[in-house]
């Protein structure tokens, strides 16, 4: 199941090379499927009717969500299928915990297994330590031990995964519009300076999403003049990781796994 971002190529190309036939549900505008994907089938949030026939016709028995589903579609859909509204209803808040699990249950309907994200990963979650040029001031540290414990808070409660804070004060919680937003957003507020961190819930569900930073992230922080991009070890995938860095290393952002 194919969203925005990298992520669907590379989980469908990893998922190949372990041997799965693979069908790709294209949500979003994503050229080059074809060449991991024996079909590509595309299909729209609001039409979920056709993507659980093409689940039937197919006889898939694992699903692999990859890239980025926005909230904001669902929220900002007047109107959709039989199926859509019928899943909608049954999830009551929009929230992730409830569309994740009226997710589980339809396929666990149709007998078909979510599967686990970290598994076509590889191994590029993000490892403690300093990837850029310049490393965190004492100063910087600290907002990053805060940010970090907040982000965590954020996290958990399902509002967002991302916050920017300057000299202990918050700027910015990421909520609907996404890591890069919530930065453009903080770093506007905050001035030059800011802190960005992006950490995980303890409880988070790996086959719903994986926690994602990459280039256009640090361009935005780079553009914000950020002094720090922080993300928790172990927990976040950095994507695009050189051209990640370079974009850290040329604004003199300490770009860093905590």
């Amino acid at each position: 199941m194919c969203g925005a971002g990298a992520l669907p190529a590379r989980m469908g190309a990893e998922a190949r090379r372990q041997g799965w036939r693979v069908v790709a549900f294209a949500f979003d505008d994503l050229p080059g499927l074809g060449t991991y994907a024996e079909r590509v089938i595309p299909s729209r949030v609001t039409e979920l009717g056709a993507v659980l026939q093409a689940l039937r016709e197919e006889a898939v028995g694992a699903v692999l969500l990859a890239g980025k589903f926005w909230t904001r579609d669902v929220l900002g859909a007047r109107r959709g299928d039989a199926t859509f509204a019928e899943m909608a209803a049954r999830a009551g808040a929009l929230t992730d915990v409830r569309i994740l699990d009226v997710i589980v249950q339809t396929l666990a309907d149709l007998r078909i297994t979510l599967l686990d994200q970290r598994e076509f990963l590889g191994d590029d979650l993000a490892a403690a330590g300093c990837w850029s040029a310049r490393t965190p001031t004492e100063e910087e540290r600290r907002d990053v031990e805060r940010g970090l414990g907040l982000a965590r808070q954020a996290a958990e409660a399902r509002i967002g995964q991302t916050v920017v804070l300057r000299r202990g004060a918050i700027a910015a919680v990421e909520a609907l519009e996404g890591t890069t937003e919530a930065i453009r957003r903080g770093t506007a507020l905050a001035g030059p300076g800011a802190v960005i961190v992006k950490a995980v819930a303890p409880d988070h569900d790996y086959r719903f999403d994986t926690p994602v930073v990459g280039s256009e992230s640090l361009r935005a922080a780079a553009a914000g003049r950020a002094s720090v991009v922080a993300v928790e070890a172990g927990r976040v995938l950095v994507v695009e990781r050189e051209a990640s860095v370079r974009h850290a290393d040329l604004a003199g952002i300490a770009f860093v796994g905590v």
